[in-house]
């Protein structure tokens, strides 16, 4: 259905997806997100964050899963409200145009198309342990072999995304329900090898300090095992009922991730060695070719003498990653059909074939994934930029609902957030302070990216007729936003990971601690309220939903009088 009946009576327009088939139901929508939320991120973020922030870890689990909670609500109302493919990249389109769109659109697609390698990644450093060729333990990088494999098991990803979106969801959710079932079993086993005075080893809660506990928050990978749960946005074309569907399978995916997270980390610290964190370097002096340091929970099973999950947890090393992988190589061809359909990206991006698979965009997912494995060669090299480029993607939904909510008051919301006038700009205020914490390190990197981006795009549209005009106005204050953020990391201080790169740049930490954060929140309000102030207006907005919508514009209502 292209139209809906507003709250004032009126026909709202709705964008409509074409070839795109609604097959999936509640459990596929909540177990696409769900199965992006428990990939790789299990089976290494607990030690990762223990060897970054200590104990204190748990407190950043709880912390970001606190963000992720405000930012799936802004995403589970928009999701309700505008059910279409690639949402996160076409809801900024809708409340401030083309430029931001561009912008937020291609975020969107860079963050999606990283993650597949960075799950194969997983898969060959656990998969060591029987295949020693695959990983190089000294160095922490895939070898030569491992390389090669990794390419392989991407084709796998986008030759299995070829089934019909019903058939395929069926397969994502028999390999969800385990992805599931095994945490929650380690979880259980490991509580009864549980030594609560491992809690106060490595030197004590917070060793490290409160720095390094919010440096551990994107960098360890604490954010990275959070995301994912926009997935059921990025598949909403493709979802029964998505007005009531949608926004729940995102607060249950996000409930049950959560929870899961943080008892990985309790029973993480509980069951480990005593031996291995009492040492003067504590947390950071595991050695990196203890077998906990290459595969942590299998090797934290067999050392505890529960040889029966290692085994199956080196199983699921395979298939908790393959199943991520596999989603996000998925919601990547979404994202860039919702480009397509926006005339960001060719149109040869929307083509579909007979079983509503949009096959050219599933095919460049694949082929500029493989590009990430260059620069990229480990699974902890890759996370900070993912993250960080995962975050810049969600922070354009705080400032989208905000916009909506001021273009389109009566349109059908399914969910509606509550306290939205605090909670959005609240929302975005905490998606740059975690953009902040990855560091200058990973922000330089992820600029030249953005830069590469913006080419190629610029280049598509100008060759396009069709194209749609450029709203600079509206998109005013982006490249400050884009430009200030850079400024501020630059200025502040964190680093990020530590560089390889000769005369890479650095941060300077000229901002002092505390008030760097100060002046992130500042800068994020100021950057809130003009895009407030500047956002397309209703007429404009209109038009743009129109475009994709099978409703002519002349039909559409005019705001309502009050």
């Amino acid at each position: 259905m292209a139209t809906e009946t507003g709250s004032t009576g009126a026909p709202a327009s709705q964008p409509a997806d074409v070839g795109l088939r609604r097959e999936m139901g509640l459990i596929g929508a909540t177990w696409a997100s769900e199965t992006s939320i428990i990939g790789s991120g299990w089976l290494f973020g607990a030690l990762f964050a223990a060897q970054a922030a200590g104990t204190a870890a748990l407190l950043g689990w709880v912390i970001a899963g606190v963000i992720v909670v405000i930012l799936a609500l802004v995403h589970a109302e928009l999701g309700g409200m505008y059910p279409v493919s690639g949402g996160t990249a076409r809801f900024p389109h809708f409340a401030f145009g083309s430029v931001a769109g561009i912008s937020f659109g291609f975020f969107s697609w860079l963050q999606a198309v990283t993650v597949a390698p960075i799950e194969c990644f997983a898969v060959m450093q656990y998969g060591s342990y029987y295949w020693h060729g695959l990983y190089n333990a000294t160095s922490g990088n895939v070898t030569g072999l491992g390389f090669v494999m990794t390419i392989v098991l991407m084709a796998s990803f986008t030759a299995i995304n070829f089934l019909a979106i019903g058939l395929f969801s069926k397969v994502n959710a028999g390999i969800t329900w385990w992805k599931v079932a095994i945490p929650v079993l380690t979880i259980i086993v490991l509580l009864f090898k549980f030594h609560p005075s491992n809690f106060g080893a490595g030197g004590g809660f917070m060793p490290f300090g409160v720095k390094a506990l919010f440096a551990a928050i994107p960098s360890a990978g604490i954010v990275f095992a959070y995301l994912g749960f926009e997935q059921a946005d990025q598949l909403a074309g493709e979802i029964k009922d998505p007005q009531k569907n949608l926004p729940r399978a995102i607060l249950i995916a996000v409930t049950i991730g959560i929870i899961i997270y943080v008892m990985l980390q309790v029973v993480f610290i509980g069951a480990i060695p005593h031996s291995l964190i009492s040492g003067p370097l504590g947390w950071a002096g595991i050695p990196k070719t203890n077998e906990i340091a290459v595969g942590p929970f299998a090797g934290l099973a067999g050392v505890v003498g529960l040889g029966w999950l290692a085994i199956l947890l080196r199983l699921d090393a395979f298939i908790s990653p393959f199943g991520t992988g596999l989603i996000y190589q998925t919601s990547t061809s979404r994202v860039g059909y919702g480009l397509g359909r926006n005339r960001y990206y060719p149109q040869l991006f929307t083509r579909v074939d007979s079983r509503g698979v949009p096959w050219f965009s599933l095919i460049i997912a694949f082929l500029f994934g493989l590009l990430f494995l260059l620069p990229f060669p480990s699974w902890h090299s890759l996370v900070g930029l993912v993250t960080s480029a995962s975050v810049l993607m969600y922070a354009g939904a705080p400032l989208s609902l905000s916009a909506f909510r001021g273009q389109v008051p009566e349109a059908p919301r399914p969910y509606r957030m509550p306290g939205a006038t605090v909670m959005s700009p609240l929302a975005f205020i905490f998606a740059n302070l975690l953009i902040y914490w990855s560091g200058f390190e990973v922000l330089w990197k992820l600029a030249i990216a953005i830069v590469v981006g913006y080419v190629l795009i610029g280049i598509f549209m100008y060759f396009d007729p069709q194209r749609p005009p450029l709203d600079w106005r509206s998109a005013q204050w982006l490249p400050v936003y884009l430009i200030g953020m850079g400024i501020i990391s630059w200025q502040g201080q964190f680093s990020g990971q530590s560089s390889t790169t000769p005369l890479a740049p650095t941060n300077t930490s000229n901002l002092p601690f505390w008030w760097d954060m100060v002046v992130v929140a500042a800068f994020s309000l100021a950057i809130f309220f003009w895009a407030q102030a500047t956002k397309l207006k209703r007429a404009d907005m209109l038009d743009l939903v129109a475009r994709q919508s099978a409703q002519p514009v002349d039909d559409l209502p005019e705001m309502p009088r009050h």
